[in-house]
C-alpha cells in the first residue's frame, strides 16, 4: 500500500489525542458509528467541523426509508431503489441496506428518536421513487433534526470525548500506509487550538457531502467535500462522482442567491402537492406512471425541460388545497421558511427549481465500510457503498448511514486493529503544492453551476474542466515565480478541497458519454447500457493529476487490501 504524499498545506500539530478509532462527522452515520464503537469497549473521539448538532442530518425533512408497514417488504424495497438507480446500483449493497434497515430503524428508536405516530403505529409516507408508504418522518418534516437529537444526547449521555469546531485536514499514516489517525484544525473553540492531531488506527470518515462545490445547494455552508479530498489525498479510490443529484424542488430566491437554499420536501408532493408551471398545467403528467413521484432525476429534468421550452427561471409547487391546518401540522418548518421569504404557500404556489442537494458517488468502500486504503472507513454521504446508483432514492440516504455506520463498527470491534505509529510528515515553509485561495471558493462555484449543473455537455464540461486546470496551473505557477502560496486558513483549505472534488466530477462527468440517473448529457441523451453500465474509478497521482478507469458493475465492491488483525 501507498499513499500519494500530497497533504494540505498546514502547521505541524501542536496537540494530540490518542483513540482506537476516531470518527469524522457529526450526522446520523458519524454519530451511529461512534455510539456502536463505544458501545464495544473502543475508545472513541467524534471531530466535527462545526457543533455537534450542525451535520447534514439536522436539515433532512422527508424521512427515513424502511420496509416497516404492513405489507411492505425489503424485496419491493429493494426493487425501488434498483429502479432509481439506473441499472448502476450493486445488488448486494441494496439487499443489504433494505434487510438490516428495519432493524436499524427500530435501534435507532431505542436510542430515543421519537418518529410521528397515529394510533400506537409509524406514520409513514411515500417520496418519489416508491411504490409504497415507507418513508417514516418526526415533527412533520423535521425528521433531520429530531434524529440529530436524539443521537446527539446518546453521545453526550455517555460522555464521548468530542472535539467541535475543528477541519480534518489530511490522513496520517505509518511506514508501511496504514492508517494512524488525522490531523485536524480546531477553530479557536474548546480545549484545544489550532492545528493538532489524533492518533487512532481506525479512521470513520462520515463528514458528509459536496454541494457547496456548485452556487446553490441545500447542503449546509460547512458541506465542502473534505472527506472526498481527505481519501483522494491518502490514496483511497473515488467513484461515480459524476451523479450528483440536483433536489427537484428547492425554493426559488432569485437567478443571483447563492449558497445554501430552503429545501421543499418531496414528501409534499408524497401527500399530493402538483407541480405546475405559470399556466397552472402539470407537466410532469405523461412523462413518467408516476408523475410528480418519478424519481428525483427524472423529475428534476422535467422541470429544467419545462424551463427551457418557457424561457422561465423557475416552477411552481401547488398545495393550496392541503389548507392551514395541514401545512402547519404536517410541514410546519417548510411553511416558516417559506413565509420568512414572503411566500405563503396556504394561498400562493411555491416558486421552485432544482439545486445541488446529494452526491450519489464518494469513495469506495466494501460491504463493511472499509475503503482501500487499510484502516480508513467511509460512510454516508462521502461514501459510495454501490446503493445508490446513478440516482439516490428519496429518504435512502439516512437509512444508509445507519445501516454501514452498524457494520463499520462492527468490523472495527471484531478485527481490532493494531495501534500504529504515524511516519514524520516534513512541513516545509514553502509548499510543494499550493493552495487555492479564499475568493477562488466562489469561482469553483460559478464554474461548476455553469459547465457542469443539471444540464451538462462535452462542450460545457471540456470549458469546465479548462477553467479548474487554470486555477489549479495559477496557483502552480505563482508558488514558481514568487515562492508564495495563499495563507494556510479554513477558507484556503476549504477553496482546495472544492478544487479538488470538482476537477474529479468533472472529468467522470467528460468522460461519461450518456445520460444515465442524474447525469444528463444533452449531447448523449439516451442511456448506453453497452457501454457505459460501469463505474468511473479515480485516484490521485502524487503530481495532483488525476487517474481515471472504468470498471465493470460486477467489480463492486472493490478488492481491499489485508487488514492485519489485534496481535493478541
Amino acid at each position: 500500500m501507498t499513499t500519494t504524499g500530497i497533504r494540505l498545506h498546514a502547521p505541524a500539530p501542536g496537540w494530540s489525542i490518542a483513540a482506537d478509532v476516531v470518527v469524522v462527522g457529526s450526522g446520523v452515520a458519524g454519530l451511529t458509528a461512534a455510539l456502536r464503537c463505544e458501545a464495544a469497549g473502543l475508545r472513541t473521539v467524534v471531530v466535527t467541523k462545526a457543533r455537534l448538532d450542525d451535520g447534514s442530518t439536522r436539515w433532512a425533512q422527508g424521512g427515513i426509508a424502511a420496509a416497516l408497514g404492513d405489507g411492505d417488504t425489503p424485496e419491493q424495497h429493494l426493487d425501488d431503489t434498483l429502479v432509481a438507480g439506473a441499472g448502476l446500483c450493486d445488488a448486494d449493497a441494496v439487499r443489504l441496506l433494505v434487510t438490516e434497515g428495519p432493524g436499524a430503524v427500530r435501534r435507532l428508536i431505542e436510542t430515543g428518536a421519537r418518529f410521528d405516530e397515529s394510533e400506537g403505529e409509524l406514520e409513514l409516507t411515500r417520496e418519489g421513487g416508491h411504490h409504497r408508504r415507507r418513508i417514516a418522518h418526526a415533527g412533520g418534516d423535521a425528521t433531520g433534526a429530531e434524529i440529530s437529537r436524539a443521537l446527539v444526547e446518546a453521545v453526550r449521555a455517555r460522555g464521548m470525548r468530542t472535539v467541535e469546531n475543528a477541519l480534518v485536514l489530511d490522513l496520517l499514516t505509518d511506514a508501511e500506509g496504514h492508517t494512524a489517525g488525522v490531523s485536524l484544525h480546531v477553530m479557536g473553540e474548546g480545549r484545544h487550538d489550532g492545528v493538532g492531531a489524533v492518533h487512532a488506527p481506525a479512521v470513520v470518515l462520515a463528514t458528509g457531502g459536496m454541494g457547496q462545490v456548485f452556487s446553490a445547494t441545500t447542503n449546509p455552508s460547512v458541506s465542502t467535500g473534505d472527506g472526498v479530498a481527505l481519501a483522494l489525498r491518502a490514496g483511497a479510490e473515488v467513484s461515480d462522482l459524476e451523479f450528483v443529484q440536483f433536489h427537484p424542488t428547492v425554493l426559488f430566491l432569485g437567478p443571483d442567491a447563492e449558497g445554501q437554499q430552503p429545501l421543499v420536501s418531496e414528501a409534499v408532493r408524497g401527500e399530493g402537492a402538483h407541480l405546475v408551471d405559470a399556466d397552472g398545467v402539470r407537466f410532469m403528467v405523461g412523462q413518467h406512471e408516476l408523475a410528480e413521484l418519478a424519481p428525483r432525476d427524472i423529475v428534476a429534468k422535467g422541470i429544467t425541460r419545462r424551463m427551457q421550452e418557457q424561457n422561465a427561471e423557475h416552477m411552481y409547487l401547488d398545495a393550496r388545497h392541503f389548507g392551514a391546518e395541514m401545512w402547519e401540522s404536517r410541514f410546519p418548518t417548510i411553511l416558516e421558511a417559506c413565509r420568512a421569504h414572503g411566500i405563503d404557500p396556504v394561498t400562493s404556489p411555491i416558486p421552485v427549481a432544482p439545486a445541488a442537494h446529494y452526491a450519489s458517488g464518494g469513495v469506495r468502500t466494501d460491504s463493511h465500510g472499509r475503503t482501500t486504503v487499510p484502516g480508513l472507513y467511509a460512510c454516508g454521504e462521502v461514501a459510495c457503498t454501490g446503493v445508490h446508483g446513478a440516482n439516490r432514492l428519496a429518504s435512502n440516504s439516512l437509512l444508509e448511514g445507519l445501516v454501514y455506520a452498524e457494520r463499520i463498527a462492527a468490523d472495527i470491534a471484531a478485527n481490532g486493529l493494531p495501534a500504529r505509529v504515524p511516519a514524520p510528515v516534513s512541513h516545509p515553509e514553502i509548499p510543494e503544492h499550493p493552495l487555492q485561495t479564499a475568493q477562488a471558493r466562489f469561482t469553483i462555484q460559478r464554474i461548476m453551476t455553469d459547465g457542469a449543473g443539471v444540464l451538462r455537455s462535452a462542450g460545457s464540461l471540456a470549458k469546465a474542466a479548462d477553467q479548474l486546470q487554470r486555477l489549479h496551473t495559477d496557483a502552480r505557477e505563482a508558488l514558481a515565480e514568487n515562492g508564495a502560496t495563499a495563507e494556510a486558513g479554513v477558507d484556503t483549505w476549504e477553496a482546495t478541497n472544492l478544487l479538488c472534488v470538482a476537477r474529479v466530477l468533472v472529468a467522470a462527468a467528460l468522460l461519461r458519454e450518456e445520460t444515465r440517473g442524474c447525469h444528463w448529457r444533452e449531447d448523449r441523451p439516451e442511456r448506453d447500457d453497452p457501454a457505459w453500465r460501469r463505474h468511473i474509478v479515480v485516484t490521485l497521482n502524487p503530481d495532483r493529476t488525476l487517474a481515471v478507469h472504468t470498471t465493470d458493475t460486477t467489480d463492486f465492491p472493490p478488492t481491499l487490501p489485508t487488514q492485519a488483525p489485534q496481535e493478541q
